[in-house]
């Protein structure tokens, strides 16, 4: 017996217009959820809102920048309106920036912090009235494998997952007795455009090989979510890869510090 039901759950996922977000909106609306789904490009909003209404499923969706507190409002604003409440927030719209840190421009550390973390921590001090109002109540933090464990040339991106990790793990604990979950998501590299959509790539990426398939699907990543919110998990880390990253770090972590100094 799940822990949680998703049929009829309002749910709110940002960054939902492509990628992880894009496939974890249908695969909710396959459980038979109601969503509200935001991002900044429109029309890819629009054609995921038709494609989950064709299958029968209720959508609303809200077009703009998630670091914007009147976009923040006006997506709690439309849970409320069109739904009644709100049971799940998914904190998933993301950033990347790519290469040394004594090379960057102070402004790109800024900026993706704004959407990886100050905009998540936002949007849930925001939602947070109504989601104790709801069903089984439950945040979903979208972080990254590199949240337990960084790599090279990803320095400010490491630091906003490590964030987004901390806050996640101190907000389960300061919410236990309201009975909201929350559920910290550390994927791998996922198959997306998400090195393309960096706010900066401005070092080539060893570990990244252009033209072939970039680790899990997002429709598996999606998947491994939607049974960890079920079951009312606190983390899930999708894939063989970062699992054994994760327990690599945990238990020898000097031979991964060895093994990661090969990609600079």
């Amino acid at each position: 017996m799940p822990r949680r039901e998703l049929r009829d759950a309002r749910i709110i996922v940002t960054g939902a217009s492509s990628g992880i977000g894009a496939a974890l909106a249908e695969a909710l609306a396959a459980r038979g959820a109601k969503l509200v789904v935001t991002a900044r490009r429109e029309a890819l909003l629009q054609q995921l809102a038709a494609k989950i209404r064709s299958a029968g499923g209720a959508v609303e969706y809200v077009v703009g920048d998630i670091t914007d507190e009147a976009v923040r409002r006006a997506v709690v604003d439309r849970a409320i309106s069109k739904f009644g409440g709100l049971d799940v927030l998914v904190n998933n719209a993301g950033v990347g920036a790519f290469g040394r840190f004594d090379e960057a421009d102070p402004a790109r550390l800024r900026q993706l912090f704004e959407v990886d973390f100050f905009a998540a921590l936002e949007l849930t001090r925001l939602a947070l009235p109504t989601l104790k109002q709801g069903n089984r109540p439950a945040i979903v933090n979208v972080g990254s494998i590199l949240g337990r464990r960084a790599l090279p040339l990803a320095s400010e991106y490491c630091a906003a997952k490590f964030a987004l990790r901390g806050f996640s793990e101190a907000l389960r604990m300061e919410l236990a007795q309201s009975g909201v979950d929350v559920l910290l998501v550390s994927p791998g590299t996922t198959d997306t455009g998400f090195f393309t959509s960096a706010l900066e790539m401005k070092a080539k990426l060893p570990w990244r090989k252009e033209g072939a398939r970039q680790g899990m699907t997002p429709e598996a990543t999606a998947a491994a979510i939607v049974v960890a919110l079920e079951k009312g998990r606190s983390e899930v880390i999708p894939g063989v890869g970062p699992k054994l990253l994760a327990l690599a770090e945990r238990f020898v972590p000097g031979l991964v510090d060895r093994a990661m100094r090969r990609y600079l």
